[in-house]
């Protein structure tokens, strides 16, 4: 089940832009979050950091590691731990399948962006593969190369 781009009913919170520039982008996944109540009015005030973080399979489930989700101060006592492992939340079907892929071809699981949709909280996982140094370099001169491009035509019409 392949996630789109961007809908309307979407309010984006947070954006992991270090993941596209480390890894190469195979496929994307909508996937739910477990939350806590103080975690989930920490994320509406935007205090949520995705750098970093990973999803691994364990036990059959999907989990959300080193996302730093901050401590909501009125939740006082009754808070979470900022830095817990959360339950991703997809169908068996796309675990299994997920799990597969990142045991045995040597795929990452990076969550790209965490948003609201319709009142819930989502993360936009991506089935990724690490990129290489000269990866990386080799992408910025063709992303440098399609902006020389861009502004040739522009003052050329």
């Amino acid at each position: 089940m392949s996630e789109k781009a961007g809908t309307a009913d979407e309010r984006v919170v947070a954006t992991n832009r270090k993941a596209l520039h480390d890894y190469e982008i195979e496929e994307t996944y909508e996937a739910g979050l477990e939350l806590a109540g103080s975690e989930v009015k920490s994320i509406r005030a935007g205090r949520v950091n995705l750098r970093d973080s990973y999803a691994k399979p364990v036990d059959g489930e999907l989990w959300l590691y080193n996302c730093h989700i901050a401590a909501y101060d009125p939740a006082s006592r009754y808070g979470h731990d900022p830095e817990r492992p959360r339950r991703l939340l997809l169908h068996r079907a796309e675990i299994r399948r997920l799990s597969g892929k990142v045991q045995e071809r040597g795929f990452t699981l990076v969550p790209l962006r965490l948003y609201f949709k319709r009142s819930r909280v989502k993360v936009a996982l991506a089935l990724a593969k690490g990129r290489k140094v000269y990866d990386r370099r080799e992408a910025i001169a063709r992303r440098e190369a399609e902006r020389e491009m861009e502004r040739a035509l522009r003052r050329g019409t």
